[in-house]
């Protein structure tokens, strides 16, 4: 692996970590954004902090690396009904502005790309 590579993965694993984090120190945030037709969301958004936490970590080790990217590409996708019902219902955010709204919804694609060039088993040795 390259050391820009080697230094994007390091950036990315702290990335999901300090989100995952963030779950639990700014509880308010992640569940205003929950969709309302989303069962348990207190339980959903604690759930979605944890695995971040632990994918951010998975991602350091090479053993489980590859099944680590799949996993954020799939919380990603399993989040982004949340991006979805923000942009839509953006009036309840009066406190961010529209273009967070409608840049967030490409750049969780580029995440997903991120985490996808490293399911590749190139990407495997450290």
């Amino acid at each position: 692996m390259t050391t820009v590579k080697k230094i994007l993965l390091y950036f990315q694993a702290m990335f999901y970590v300090t989100a995952g984090v963030n779950h639990f120190i700014n509880p308010d945030f992640y569940l205003r954004i929950m969709p309302p037709y989303l069962p348990w969301p207190s339980a959903l958004h604690l759930m979605a902090g944890a695995i971040e936490f632990i994918l951010g970590l998975l991602l350091l080790l090479p053993r489980y690396r590859r099944l680590a990217a799949w996993g954020v590409i799939l919380l990603l996708l399993a989040v982004y009904p949340a991006n979805i019902h923000m942009l839509v219902n953006r009036h309840l955010y009066p406190e961010l502005p529209l273009l967070f709204h409608w840049i967030r919804m490409p750049l969780q694609f580029l995440l997903i790309a991120w985490a996808w060039s490293y399911t590749r088993e190139a990407h495997q040795a450290s």
